[in-house]
């Protein structure tokens, strides 16, 4: 998965929220995305995830050199946030298998091996509602980085996470992010230290002013 971002922008009434982005994300290679809070990092991943539109500029998702078009976009990525609420009627077994129908896991990976890797094999039949702020974003995370989908955007992955759950999150990676692009939003070193590729969302800012074009 490769994403081409051309004279990309982003304005909430008179706020640019960052503007003149040219970035090229390539395939296979881990990137994140660094600001403060409020600096526009997870509204930059929803554009890239196509669930938000840009004001201005292009942005363009191609998987062997050829366009991916706009409307299949969605199955080849997975997207884990503290915005992106679980299902939480579902048990543990029945969000898992209701995850597998529409984005499959990884070949090999069955699911006694992804509740085995959550150890969360006492609460399978537990319904979400009642699971811990830490143990939903395991699952989240699982989600995401497990299933087989190019294109891997996780923002601020380390919420929720005690040690342990950090130490569980990066052998996760290791184990399942090689040869595919995973892009980080973050601010905790902690969350994206495996990605060689940085940049700053503050370098894309520009003052408040009022809008000129139609």
């Amino acid at each position: 998965m490769q994403i081409e971002l051309k004279q990309l922008g982003k304005r909430y009434r008179y706020e640019w929220i960052f503007s003149q982005l040219d970035y090229v994300f390539e395939t296979g290679k881990h990137y994140a995305i660094t600001g403060p809070n409020g600096s526009g990092k997870s509204t930059l991943l929803r554009i890239l995830s196509g669930h938000l539109s840009p004001t201005k500029g292009s942005i363009e998702h191609s998987k062997a050199g050829k366009k991916i078009p706009s409307d299949e976009v969605y199955s080849t990525i997975t997207y884990a946030a503290p915005y992106i609420e679980l299902i939480e009627e579902f048990t543990l077994l029945e969000l898992l298998r209701f995850h597998r129908r529409f984005k499959p896991f990884l070949p090999n990976l069955s699911l006694d091996e992804l509740i085995g890797r959550l150890d969360l094999e006492k609460s399978l039949n537990k319904e979400i509602r009642y699971f811990s702020s830490g143990m939903k974003q395991r699952v989240k995370l699982l989600l995401a980085i497990c299933s087989d989908t190019t294109l891997v955007l996780l923002d601020e992955p380390g919420t929720n996470l005690d040690h342990q759950g950090m130490l569980w999150y990066h052998q996760l990676i290791q184990q399942f992010a090689l040869q595919r692009t995973f892009i980080v939003a973050s601010n905790v070193e902690e969350d994206f230290k495996y990605c060689t590729h940085r940049f700053s969302i503050l370098d894309y800012k520009r003052k408040k002013q009022r809008p000129t074009e139609q």
